[in-house]
């Protein structure tokens, strides 16, 4: 019985797929531009080796990109002034539309306790005065996606989508470009509102590939609501593997909804011990990152804030 030595597999690398001709002899080889498995000669041997190709080609590609959509993400950038990472919650952060610095709501809170009354009201990263007016905060922010703030495009991108800040609610498609353009520099949070935009058509038409689109990217940039999203889909499918791969990324970025539904699973026998642990210790290290006692501070005193609103 015949085997294939290394030298054989080496010698493959030089030889057309198609018509088997070499490249010993100084002749270039290109490799398939989709999965790099194969080289050709030239494009007629290319489309005339395609019927053959497609499926490994295709199942390349399917694996090349669950490499990268199952990859743990890098976390939340830290907050400038403590130095901790950021809160996954938008409640618990404040983006500063005067520096483009995102600040964590336990250092700006703390800083209204301690300090002076001539400085309470001023940015704790860059001390300029706070905004007076909802008119201001818009010229501030707009100046900052002139500078091609990310952030500052994806919020603007909010007020007009929701008519916050005495903009007009109607301006859909101002708040798509926006989010369009955040998400092309890098920006999670747009991709997450892009999918929950094509998911819902709340503004403009639904469409389940640009959905799904978006929120892959959301979730292999860090967007742990994302990632949750994308495993309860799964689940829903009945891809169970791919359901819980998402849901203990999700889970060790801190998202408490995932934590949930992992230890669900593991009670149903759908998570291993040994990726339960894990992901419980990650999870924790998670949380821990993300905690003060400014922070536990502040949020106190908002949650008691808004049962008086309420």
């Amino acid at each position: 019985m015949s085997t294939i030595t290394t030298k054989d597999a080496d010698d493959s690398k030089h030889h057309c797929a198609a018509c088997g001709d070499s490249d010993y002899g100084g002749g270039s080889l290109k490799a398939c531009s989709a999965c790099d498995l194969v080289k050709y000669c030239n494009r007629a041997c290319q489309v005339a080796h395609r019927p053959a190709h497609k499926k490994a080609c295709k199942d390349r590609l399917a694996k090349l990109f669950d490499d990268k959509l199952f990859k743990q993400p890098p976390p939340n950038e830290d907050c400038p002034i403590c130095y901790l990472r950021l809160p996954i919650e938008g409640g618990q952060r404040m983006y500063q539309p005067c520096c483009g610095k995102m600040l964590c709501y336990g250092c700006v809170d703390a800083n209204m306790v301690a300090a002076a009354d001539t400085e309470k009201f001023k940015c704790v990263f860059c001390r300029t005065q706070a905004s007076s007016s909802d008119e201001e905060v818009i010229e501030r922010t707009k100046k900052r996606v002139e500078a091609n703030d990310a952030v500052a495009m994806y919020n603007l991108g909010t007020y007009y989508h929701y008519g916050a800040m005495g903009l007009r609610q109607d301006q859909h498609a101002k708040a798509l470009e926006l989010y369009h353009k955040s998400a092309k520099l890098g920006n999670h949070h747009a991709h997450f509102n892009l999918s929950v935009c094509y998911q819902t058509g709340s503004i403009g038409e639904k469409d389940t590939r640009k959905e799904i689109y978006h929120k892959q990217l959301a979730a292999m940039a860090g967007n742990v609501k994302a990632r949750c999203n994308l495993g309860m889909d799964e689940g829903n499918a009945g891809n169970m593997d791919r359901a819980y791969k998402h849901l203990m990324i999700s889970a060790n970025g801190g998202c408490d909804l995932s934590i949930e539904a992992v230890q669900q699973g593991y009670k149903s026998g759908f998570v291993t011990k040994d990726d339960y642990d894990k992901t419980t210790r990650a999870y924790g290290n998670s949380i821990d990152e993300m905690k003060s006692d400014d922070r536990d501070r502040s949020a106190a005193f908002r949650g008691k804030v808004q049962s008086w609103d309420g």
